[in-house]
């Protein structure tokens, strides 16, 4: 071998397995997973009335098999991107339950289905389904991201996406802070002051486990002292060791395929939070390679659609996502360790039954923050990630979910009063001005509405009319097949909306052409008069 060789020769990088950092990226991130783990379970246990024999005993144990599979598959993907390019600098994608998406499947699809039925397990078939359709619209969508985010106005994504975050993500647990305020609005303090005002707590504890920790000090202090505070008590934890053991996840393929009667109310949320999935997937993975690790967006979008389906099949209702934020966990000193480490720990947590004494211990009311603060984040991105002349669009955007949160409350009210909107009468209801109708045709697939009305308002606010005009007739077509505006699929259920949108797509589109003509009139005017002042030769 000559000098020139080997001078040219690289020795090869041994990438370690673990590194010093690894010890801090997972005591954050793995708190954070399991802070999100401990809020899911309190919306099956306390929102969705689930059985604790489902939650625990199927659900959980399948929810951390997803976890253990997309962890330790990215650990996997980084360190083979580590030793391809000779480096030990590589982090691992953060991934695990889709935050947003934990509270859309919860309040807009599995909420509904329990109040129409009454059966929790029929909620929970819906909510497989729900994740089913959506691990396809991953694995497809990784193919086709780059064309839907190009046409998709981020306000109208956004905006649609506040309009959940303001109502079926926010204002139910804002009632309930202040229902235990002692333990709710404290802990609301305790996580504002860590995760908006950036406090850091003694020993570097994140601001959702110190909120846990303070909460369950102030309802256990309570308990001391005889006072029944945040619902906790020594028999809640006798109850949680009986039920102690290990559970492995079973498959549930009757309950996916079952909830496919539901199908209606499952895809005007899927489809849309389907491609809401894949653009924050693109954004997260660019992020990444900003702070010089670069992974293939197909790759992670196809990986998240699978890890989800499997999770699904075995019982799990939530979607795995690639999180944000991979900067800060390799800046500090993550690498591929804590990625899977943080899997090893969600799978011994929810297949050992150590998630339901953990639930026993500490109050569900010091949990609610956490929802209040997500939903806070949600709304407030769809102003602080879009152009600011678009903000009446997002406003737009979430209007059809506020009917939709409206019409809920509505029939909530009615039922408990033992009677319905029909009963009472349209004309009554109206005379006191409550205007259900409208609600409901509102508020129906509204999602996908407010897509749609938030889309119209950018492309008029950029004057693309053309555009505004063809999502105006993709909103009657979707309108002509009951996607929205209606209350169930089918053909023409609201054909009135429908013929309203067709009209505004042929308005915007004379209006287009009006200005395109007027344009080009302007612009021969112009060149007449430019020539008519030229002095003569």
């Amino acid at each position: 071998m000559t000098a020139t060789t080997q001078s040219a020769a690289t020795p090869a990088v041994t990438v370690p397995k673990w590194t010093p950092g690894d010890w801090n990226a997972f005591f954050g991130f793995g708190t954070n997973i399991l802070v999100n783990v401990l809020v899911l379970t309190g919306l099956l246990r306390f929102v969705l009335k689930m059985p604790d024999e489902i939650v625990f005993g199927r659900i959980l144990p399948a929810l951390g098999l997803m976890m253990f599979l997309s962890t330790g598959y990215y650990a996997w993907l980084a360190r083979k991107l580590a030793i391809k390019e000779g480096r030990t600098d590589v982090c691992a994608l953060p991934s695990g339950i889709s935050v947003p998406h934990m509270f859309v499947v919860t309040f807009v699809v599995m909420l509904p289905i329990l109040i129409e039925t009454g059966n929790p397990v029929d909620a929970w078939s819906a909510g497989l389904t729900w994740v089913f359709v959506q691990s396809f619209v991953l694995m497809i969508g990784g193919f086709i991201a780059p064309v839907i985010r190009k046409i998709t106005p981020r306000a109208a994504l956004l905006g649609s996406l506040a309009g959940i975050s303001l109502t079926f993500i926010s204002l139910s647990p804002a009632a309930q802070l202040y229902m235990t305020p002692v333990i709710g609005v404290v802990c609301l303090a305790v996580i504002l002051a860590s995760w908006l005002g950036g406090y850091r707590y003694p020993g570097g504890i994140p601001g959702g486990l110190a909120a846990m920790l303070v909460g369950s000090l102030i309802a256990w202090g309570g308990q001391a002292a005889g006072f029944d505070i945040g619902g906790i008590g020594p028999e809640k934890v006798g109850g949680a060791l009986a039920d102690f053991g290990f559970h492995v996840p079973l498959p549930a393929f009757a309950e996916v395929f079952g909830g496919f009667k539901y199908i209606g109310v499952i895809l005007v949320t899927a489809i849309p939070f389907g491609i809401y999935d894949l653009v924050e997937a693109m954004d997260n993975v660019e992020s990444a390679e900003a702070a010089g690790d670069h992974f293939p967006t197909t790759r992670v979008l196809t990986a998240d659609g699978v890890v989800s389906l499997i999770g699904c099949m075995m019982g799990n209702p939530f979607i795995n996502a690639v999180y944000i934020g991979h900067p800060g966990w390799k800046a500090m000193g993550g690498r591929m360790g804590y990625s899977a480490a943080t899997g090893v720990m969600m799978l011994t947590l929810t297949w050992c039954g150590v998630v339901a004494l953990m639930m026993a211990v500490i109050p569900s009311v010091a949990l609610l923050p956490i929802l209040l603060y997500i939903g806070m984040l949600i709304g407030a991105q769809a102003f602080q990630e879009s152009p600011h002349r678009h903000a009446p669009a997002v406003v737009l955007a979430l209007i059809p979910n506020i009917a939709a949160w409206g019409t809920t409350q509505i029939n909530n009210a009615l039922g408990a009063a033992g009677t319905n909107a029909g009963k009472v009468g349209m004309e009554a209801l109206a005379s006191n001005g409550v205007l259900y109708d409208g609600l409901v045709t509102l508020g129906s697939g509204a999602t996908l509405a407010g897509i749609i009305l938030g889309s119209i308002a950018v492309m008029i606010i950029d004057n693309k009319l053309m555009r505004a005009s063809g999502f105006a007739l993709a909103g009657a077509v979707l309108t002509f097949f009951g996607l929205i505006h209606s209350e169930a699929i089918g053909v023409m259920k609201t054909p009135a909306v429908a013929a309203a949108y067709l009209i505004v797509a042929v308005f915007l589109a004379v209006l287009s052409r009006k200005d395109q003509i007027l344009a080009e009139i302007d612009e021969v005017v112009h060149h007449h008069d430019h020539v008519a002042t030229q002095p003569a030769e």
